[in-house]
Order: structure tokens, then C-alpha cells, then sequence
């Protein structure tokens, strides 16, 4: 299993190369040279296995035995979903008149990202104990992925973990998930900006080869491979527990997917799924911040002035820079053009998809918009005909179980991306009775560290040369075996 750029200039790269990486070095996205198809017959063998196992079953197909060695990674995937609080680390709720939820949000920090970033830090682990070294993360966040990450990797001795995340634009709880970790590998900045703001230094940052290369630096957003390949494993699970497959021995049933889609890491694992010979529709939900709606149904790839802030914040995104793996598998694998595409959208922050390409996405993907009050509306029905609180992201996904009806015969599975405990505020708001558990509660207690990046006219270079620095300081304190923070 061979890996290469989806602009063309990188190829046969393996599993550890783009596992301690973030873009590749010609600004675009890691994916598997080819992708494996799986039999029906190996799907039916699949049917019954726990999640932990599927993600073992899925990763040994792009991880080759001689980089982890099959017994390890068996460890190393029961090791990072050991804490999780139910005992398969994910289920699925079966609600009223078809609505079976999967839930992805039982890991520390209540969100579906505990799954994969979990994993990928063990993978991460197991390198650099293997080989003596370290390596120092940059994570932008736009909500959960940076508690998750921070969570993963603390205290562990190969990594450096530096977190930004938009001040303000984030629940109390998330914040907490990020701030309050005190532990000496950990590094969190707030940024007087949106997700999409961040975005940009950050790219930059991961642009100058020379400092990835002299100091380990490398992504755990879903920029990174290995949180993909990941995720593929949640569609599996889902469509063998929901599709059906049990009740016929003939051509393989298909599963809806409804997805609420930001930076569209998980719709894209979906959309690998489905290479992979899993027969999924796919549904991508959003919420105000409707940029992948209108690409699919207009062809206008561009940017709305700025990020509107909603009920839904972890998809307050206007960049869903993961749809360039899409691009690049619906093209053929053409990087060339996926380059010149990606290019003039990073630059003007706009682009028209032609018609073809656009008829191409459609095919494989339906959209819809939802406002906050959809999202209200939404949470508020499902607790009355349900008793069950949902979250405002899972809400506008769970929105198209209320506005589009489906086929007895055919079967539905809504993504719930995470707790309700995060978003305390719009539970208020849409009136519903629920108790956050007490672990969420205790985090007002707990004392908090960060610094602040702020709003300056020249701020995007601002902000990259004070994260350029702490990655230097970073690097330069454990090189001389310090502690970091007196």
C-alpha cells in the first residue's frame, strides 16, 4: 500500500511517511495510490463483529503488517478504545419510525473524533517508541478536534501538541476540553478568528518543508490520513448492523447515510466506503455555512465574506477542504486538475465547478441546508416522540428523517457526531430537560492555560510567526531535555 498527493507531485510515500505528515509537500492531501474492493462475501463475513474489530479489519488493509505487525495493531486499537464508555466504544440508537442514530460520541471528549484521533495517536505512539523520537502536532479546531487531540496525546512523552481554536466561536465545554489540560506536551492558543482564519497560517506553517522536516511537524486533523481511514470503519459498522444484509443472500441491499458535514472528513470516508464496494447513498447535511450544498447543486465552489456563527458550531465551516479527496477520486485521480482547482479556490477563495464535474458530485452525494431554527425544531420533535436529546449537529442530520420521508424498504442511519452535553445552550434553547453528566459539570471547576492570538491588520502573519516560534521553542527545550513550562 503505497500512498500519494492528490495534486500529483508526491507518490509512493507509505503509512508512516503520511501518518507523521499534514498536507503534502505540494499543498495537497495524502490517499492510497489504489483502494482495495472487498467482496460481498467478505461483507457478509464482517456481519457481527464488534466496532473495535472493524477498525482493526479496515486499517490492516491500508497498514502493511511489516510497519505494524497485525498482533500490534490489535493492541494498539484496543488500547486507544479501552476508555470509552460503552462497551463496543460506539452504538446505535433505534428511535421511532426508523431512526437509528450511531452513535459516535462515548470517548472522553464526547465527540465521534475520540474514535479516530485516538487510534491515530497510538499509531503515533508506536513509531516513536520504536525509534527514539518525537514529533510536535499542529491542530487547528473549529470545535471538538482539539479537545480530542489534546485528550489522546497528553502526557505522552514523543509528542508536542499545539492546539488553536477560534475564541468565542466554541461552547463552554469545548473550550474546556482545550483549556484545561495542564500537562507539560501541551500548547493551546485562542485566535480572535474563525476555523477558516486559522486555516491559513496553518497552511503556510505545514508549506515550509523545512521546518515539518527539522522539527517533526505534522497534523492530527482530518488533513491527516490515518483519521480517515479511520472513520471508513463507522460506515461499515453502520451498514452492517442497519443495511439488512442479513435478510438476503443475493445482490447486496443499500443504506442512506446522513452525515452533518464541516470540514467533510467523515462524508469522505463514506465516499471511500463506497469505492471500497460498500453500496451507500450518501446525504451531507449543513448548517448556514452552505458551501458544499451549493457546490453540489450549482457548481459555486466559493466562500461565503465569513463563517456565520450557529447552534452547530463544529460545522461552522466554509472550507471543507476534505472534499479535495473527493474531487480528486470523482476525477479519475487527475491531480493536475485537482491542483489547478484547489489552487484557484485557496487564492480567490472561489471557484465554478463545470457542469460534468458538478453532475459527477451529485451523483454520488445529495445536500441540504438547515437554519437554527430547523436545528431547534428538530431536537424539540425528536425528544417529543423519542425522549432523546440530540445534539445540534446530529439534529441537522436527523432534520432529513423529519422533511424527507423514506421508503419502508429502504434503511436510514444518522450520524450523531456528538453529546448533547457539549451544547448545553441550545438544549436551553429548544427547551429540553437534560442532566450533563458530572464530568462534564466538574470542567468549570478546573484552572485553565492559554495564550491569545489577536486581531491585527496584518494577523495571518501575525499569528504564523508566534506559532512558529512556539514550535521552535517547543523543539529547542525538549532537544535540551527541559520542562517546558516552569
Amino acid at each position: 500500500m503505497q500512498y500519494c498527493s492528490t495534486r500529483g507531485g508526491v507518490h509512493g510515500r507509505d503509512f508512516r511517511d503520511v501518518l507523521f505528515s499534514g498536507y503534502a509537500p505540494d499543498g495537497g492531501m495524502f490517499m492510497p495510490e489504489s483502494l482495495p474492493a472487498l467482496s460481498p462475501e467478505t461483507l457478509r463475513c464482517w456481519r457481527g463483529l464488534p466496532y473495535p474489530r472493524l477498525v482493526v479489519e479496515v486499517c490492516s488493509l491500508f497498514i502493511p503488517p511489516q510497519l505494524i505487525p497485525r498482533d500490534d495493531l490489535e493492541v494498539l486499537v484496543s488500547k486507544a478504545l479501552s476508555s470509552f464508555s460503552v462497551p463496543d466504544a460506539v452504538q446505535i440508537a433505534r428511535l421511532k419510525d426508523g431512526l437509528s442514530v450511531l452513535e459516535l460520541f462515548h470517548g472522553e471528549t464526547f465527540a465521534f473524533k475520540d474514535l479516530a484521533m485516538s487510534c491515530t495517536v497510538q499509531f503515533l505512539n508506536y513509531f516513536l517508541q520504536k525509534e527514539g523520537s518525537r514529533a510536535v502536532v499542529l491542530v487547528g479546531t473549529s470545535g471538538d478536534t482539539g479537545g480530542s487531540a489534546i485528550h489522546s496525546a497528553k502526557a505522552l512523552p514523543g509528542l508536542d501538541v499545539l492546539v488553536v481554536y477560534p475564541q468565542g466561536r466554541i461552547t463552554a465545554v469545548q473550550e474546556k476540553h482545550v483549556t484545561t489540560c495542564l500537562e507539560e506536551n501541551i500548547h493551546v492558543f485562542a485566535a480572535d478568528g474563525s476555523s477558516d482564519d486559522i486555516d491559513q497560517p496553518l497552511r503556510r506553517l505545514f508549506a515550509d518543508q523545512d521546518l515539518v522536516r527539522t522539527h517533526g511537524l505534522m497534523s492530527l486533523n482530518s488533513v491527516n490520513w490515518s483519521r480517515v481511514m479511520v472513520q471508513i470503519a463507522h460506515f461499515f459498522y453502520a451498514y452492517l448492523e442497519l443495511s439488512g444484509l442479513e435478510k438476503t443472500d443475493r445482490e447486496l441491499p443499500e443504506l442512506e447515510v446522513v452525515v452533518p458535514t464541516g470540514g467533510a472528513g467523515n462524508i469522505t470516508a463514506a465516499y471511500i466506503a463506497i469505492q471500497m464496494g460498500l453500496p451507500l447513498k450518501l446525504v451531507a447535511m449543513v448548517n448556514s455555512n452552505d458551501i458544499v450544498h451549493r457546490m453540489v447543486t450549482s457548481g459555486d465552489f466559493s466562500m461565503a465574506p465569513s463563517v456565520t456563527q450557529t447552534l452547530a458550531p463544529a460545522i461552522d465551516i466554509q472550507d471543507p477542504y476534505n472534499m479535495e479527496r473527493i474531487f480528486w477520486l470523482l476525477l479519475g485521480r487527475d491531480g493536475a486538475s485537482v491542483k489547478t482547482m484547489m489552487e484557484e479556490f485557496q487564492r480567490s477563495r472561489r471557484h465554478a465547478l463545470p457542469e460534468n464535474h458538478r453532475k459527477l458530485l451529485s451523483e454520488v452525494l445529495v445536500t441540504d441546508t438547515v437554519s437554527d431554527e430547523g436545528i431547534l425544531e428538530t431536537m424539540r420533535r425528536c425528544w417529543e416522540e423519542n425522549q432523546y436529546v440530540l445534539c445540534p449537529h446530529t439534529a441537522v442530520a436527523v432534520w432529513h428523517h423529519y422533511h424527507c420521508p423514506h421508503q419502508p424498504s429502504t434503511n436510514r442511519c444518522y450520524v450523531a457526531t456528538a453529546s448533547p452535553a457539549k451544547f448545553q445552550a441550545a438544549v436551553d434553547k429548544a427547551g429540553l430537560p437534560y442532566d450533563p453528566p458530572e464530568t462534564v459539570l466538574a470542567l468549570a471547576q478546573l484552572p485553565t492555560r492559554y495564550q491569545i492570538l489577536e486581531r491585527s491588520p496584518d494577523w495571518c502573519k501575525h499569528w504564523e510567526e508566534r506559532l512558529r516560534e512556539r514550535i521552535q521553542s517547543v523543539s529547542r527545550t525538549r532537544k535540551e531535555g527541559r520542562a517546558f513550562y516552569a
